[in-house]
């Protein structure tokens, strides 16, 4: 395993020209027909659960298949491969009984990736390619009750989610990521968890690489994520963490997604990344989307046009075909230049506050303070907490 880029190297790229990220691996995946016996391999043949759709083990089980998907991607064009290791981590491994595994599996997605990337790279001299170690959100929320008697329930926990992310991204710099993707973020509160478990890491001596981010919004026509938040509110939540680009992906289409990365590329003073679906997903259609090659790749290149890019390329759905197309249609235009953006103090809850120096005192929360409102301390003492919601939403 070599790794041979700098931060700098990456940065240089992207002042001179929009890179191009992968698609979609479990399209890819899908598309090999897999049974079960595939999934397991020799190691996993007596699993007492299920395997099949187990993607991330394939690394383990199946690594040709998964490094050949990356070489296909590298050689459609794509810059930037991102790693077979969306749950790759204790808390979604639990499902399978393979918690144990976070490591290992994100250290073989990582050496995958890199083996591909060194092979394209050796037929082609001076072609700089880089691995992006896939973080996925995990298969649970700590921002969402998961029982709708109890507002407090959740199904995880901040030190949880920061000692689980802290073992994948272990994984991921020791098999050989140039980058680390905290990808399809749907609560924030799970990315805090990712983004400083990853400085946890660099800490303790580990290999820095940049960070990227990317969120994901599921409701066409709506600029609020799962959680609530808006896109404003988003980036102002993550804003401390040192990013070299913050983007969106999945769930949405190119034409839902449009609005949304139209607002994020105006906001955001750092490089911006798009990788959208191949449209909404549509089970009738063969291939379970709706945008071919020919149709989505015109519609990023007008977003690249727009000056709303850096870094673009697809995300379920997509194929090498759509890298392909995406690649050839971005490769003349010039990248979005970053926006200069004025050091007001930016706040957010679901929604987003700036205080600007014309701005008023501003009062938060004050109707929800036991000290300052004697009506909503009588509440809160008499265990009315419906009532004392109604106060907050008001």
């Amino acid at each position: 395993m070599t790794v041979t880029h700098t931060n700098s190297s990456i940065e240089q790229l992207l002042h001179e020209r929009i890179l191009i990220l992968d698609g979609a691996m479990g399209t890819m995946i899908q598309q090999r027909k897999l049974d079960e016996a595939a999934f397991r391999g020799e190691r996993f043949k007596d699993w007492k659960k299920d395997l099949k759709g187990h993607n991330d083990l394939l690394n383990i089980t199946q690594p040709a298949i998964i490094e050949d998907i990356h070489r296909q991607y590298l050689e459609a064009g794509a810059d930037i491969v991102e790693t077979n290791t969306f749950n790759s981590q204790s808390i979604s491994l639990a499902d399978y009984h393979m918690a144990s595994l976070g490591y290992e599996l994100s250290r073989a997605g990582a050496e995958c990736a890199r083996r591909a990337v060194e092979q394209v790279q050796a037929a082609q001299p001076g072609r700089q390619c880089f691995v992006a170690g896939a973080i996925g959100p995990t298969t649970k929320t700590s921002s969402i009750s998961t029982d709708v008697n109890n507002p407090a329930a959740r199904g995880t926990v901040y030190e949880e989610l920061v000692a689980a992310y802290g073992e994948q991204v272990r994984g991921l710099l020791d098999g050989g990521t140039d980058l680390l993707l905290v990808e399809t973020i749907f609560d924030t509160l799970n990315a805090k968890a990712a983004f400083f478990a990853i400085q946890q890491v660099f800490a303790s001596g580990a290999r820095p690489v940049p960070i990227m981010a990317s969120v994901t919004f599921i409701q066409a026509g709506s600029n609020r994520g799962v959680t609530g938040q808006t896109v404003e509110a988003f980036w102002n939540s993550i804003s401390h963490v040192p990013l070299l680009s913050v983007g969106m992906n999945c769930a949405l289409g190119p034409k839902e997604m449009r609005p949304l990365i139209e607002e994020l590329s105006r906001i955001a003073p750092i490089y911006v990344s798009a990788h959208p679906n191949a449209g909404l997903p549509n089970p009738l259609l063969p291939t379970g989307f709706p945008e071919t090659p020919d149709s989505l790749a015109p519609q990023l290149r007008e977003w690249a046009q727009n000056g709303w890019l850096n870094i673009v390329g697809g995300c379920c759905g997509t194929t090498p075909a759509h890298i392909k197309s995406i690649a050839g249609v971005v490769r003349d235009i010039r990248p979005r230049t970053i926006p200069a953006v004025t050091p007001y103090t930016r706040l957010s809850g679901l929604e987003a506050v700036t205080i600007r120096p014309d701005s008023n005192f501003v009062n938060i929360g004050e109707r929800t303070n036991v000290t300052g409102s004697p009506a909503f301390a009588r509440l809160i003492l008499a265990g009315d907490y419906e009532s004392a919601l109604s106060v907050a939403r008001q």
